[in-house]
């Protein structure tokens, strides 16, 4: 029977004797290639488990049987060889592993193979046309075996990375489920390998926000497909912890909640969506990230727009009888009065007008609102009503 040389090697016979050749050096090559590859790709202790020897063993019998059926043209199809190889690197990478010792194990494997072939050639005195379509189909085969390993390895990686981004993602809601029983969560935890924290950072981001997930710390939970994505930082928010969020978020805008004990993350959350919103909305400036923890008093005051219309509406309402443009001056004088703590002079810096001006507001405004500017808690009420509607006000003169 005459063979050819598939693959990118030149087509042309192989003449029976040399595939007679061949099949005759299989056993004792395979020997060699597997002795090779122990003496020569040695294993690390620090990595994960090396590909066991019978393992490797049966991988080298089948491939190198399979090339012998690849240059004699017997083999129509290698469905179980590819696969075998593509599995090696499926194991490579659940397993932990690099493809470093794989790959090194393919180079170590051709250049004993090549060798053997070399050398029963120059034996057998084989016609240097052969040789070559020897040594084309051999190096060809061999980076066809090193593609499909390398083809398996990326499947597996891209699995498991997605299984566990689902994973993660399932705990994460689980830490922000009320209620949730402590049991479950570590149990939870301890399937993916997480270490549950004391406490944790939450971090609101853009709907349809672009996050590279990659650039993540392994210990940060994602939920990138929920319709408000968010994360969960173990730890408190430091330097290193921006450079990584600025790093997964090109588009760099994010909001970070409070660091708080980890049963107090939904906490953490919604103040982090409600600085968010405020970001959004253009009262709080654009930090990439912004910090909850620089705008308490900000939140605070706008946690509830509803009710402090309401409370504005009952603590402003000695003023109902002016102009809008009394109103507007009158409760500018005021607040600056407040915030000023009843200096007149420093009210009028504020306002950029005279000190006696500021008097002659303040009067009218003590008959108007009576006793209240005397009591510590209405003008903390007022105060507060002041500020946040300053607030809303500049938010709407930047959305304009």
């Amino acid at each position: 029977m005459t063979g050819t040389v598939t693959g990118r090697g030149r087509p042309g016979p192989i003449p029976p004797k040399v595939i007679a050749i061949l099949s005759a050096e299989l056993p004792s090559l395979t020997e060699e290639i597997v002795s090779e590859v122990k003496r020569s790709v040695p294993t690390h202790p620090q990595q994960a488990p090396a590909v066991p020897q019978r393992t490797i063993q049966v991988s080298v019998e089948q491939v190198m049987a399979a090339f012998v059926d690849q240059v004699t043209g017997m083999g129509d199809t290698h469905e179980r060889r590819d696969e075998l190889c593509r599995e090696l690197g499926r194991s490579a990478a659940y397993e932990g592993r690099s493809l470093d010792a794989l790959q090194a194990a393919y180079r170590v494997g051709v250049q004993v193979a090549w060798r053997r072939v070399a050398d029963v050639g120059s034996r057998r005195r084989l016609p240097s046309a052969v040789m070559t379509q020897l040594a084309d189909a051999l190096f060809s085969y061999i980076d066809e075996l090193a593609s499909l390993t390398v083809q398996g390895y990326l499947e597996a990686r891209s699995r498991s990375a997605d299984e566990l981004a689902g994973a993660h993602r399932r705990l994460l809601r689980l830490v922000l489920r009320p209620g949730a029983p402590g049991g479950a969560l570590a149990a939870t935890a301890k399937d993916v390998g997480w270490t549950v924290p004391d406490e944790v950072t939450m971090v609101a981001l853009p709907a349809r926000t672009r996050c590279i997930r990659t650039a993540l710390a392994p210990d940060v939970l994602a939920d990138l497909g929920d319709t408000e994505p968010h994360l969960l930082v173990p730890g408190t928010f430091g330097p290193a912890r921006r450079e990584m969020l600025v790093e997964a978020l090109p588009e760099r805008r994010s909001a970070v909640g409070l660091t708080v004990p980890l049963a107090e993350a939904a906490d953490s959350l919604r103040w982090a969506r409600r600085a968010l919103a405020l970001v959004e909305a253009g009262v709080l400036e654009d930090g990439g990230p912004t910090l909850c923890e620089r705008h308490l008093l900000t939140l605070w005051l706008l946690s509830d727009e509803a009710l402090l219309d309401q409370l504005s509406r009952r603590r402003l309402a000695a003023l109902a009888g002016m102009s809008r443009t009394q109103r507007s001056r009158m409760t500018e004088t005021l607040g600056a009065w407040l915030e000023a703590q009843g200096n007149a002079v420093e009210t009028a810096r504020r306002l950029r007008v005279h000190p006696q001006t500021v008097r002659y507001r303040m009067r009218r405004l003590s008959e108007t609102f009576d006793e209240q500017l005397a009591d510590p808690a209405s003008r903390f009420v007022l105060d507060a009503v002041l500020r946040a509607r300053r607030l809303r006000q500049e938010r709407r003169a930047s959305m304009r």
